[in-house]
């Protein structure tokens, strides 16, 4: 089964929640990620709506069924993105640390809003560009 990676909102990010029934309708399936270790990757768990959710970090939702999977593609909230795809998120490093340590690699996309355009986020050495940056205004690839 295809599955994408979503992740849970929080603050002012876009909010993909509205897909999840479509997506599950089209046969696909869903994953939410999960901190296990603040320094190391994001684990993605299998995750159809009405399943039980446990507060994590942040009190970000999780599922709470450990269904561990590897998703096709992520989508990664974008709080800073510049024209390289690189993005800003709000600092723990999960998302750059997950692209790193899965295998197969997911195709990333950095979905937010184009008003979070910059310049550039000056990338550093562990920085993992998205595949793809979705606003409101326009698709970029890298």
């Amino acid at each position: 089964m295809t599955t994408l990676g979503i992740y849970w909102p929080i603050q002012a990010e876009f909010d993909p929640r509205p897909m999840i029934d479509w997506l599950v309708a089209q046969g696909l399936g869903v994953a939410l990620p999960a901190v296990v270790d603040k320094k190391g990757p994001l684990e993605y768990r299998a995750w159809r709506p009405g399943e039980p959710l446990v507060d994590g970090v942040w009190n970000i939702p999780t599922p709470k069924k450990r269904d561990i999977v590897i998703p096709h593609a992520v989508l990664a909230p974008l709080v800073g993105f510049d024209p390289k795809c690189y993005r800003l998120g709000y600092g723990g490093g999960y998302f750059d640390r997950t692209l790193a340590a899965l295998s197969p690699r997911p195709l990333a996309i950095g979905v937010g809003f184009e008003l979070s355009r910059i310049r550039t986020i000056y990338p550093q050495p562990f920085d993992i560009p998205m595949d793809v940056v979705v606003t409101e205004v326009d698709i970029r690839h890298r």
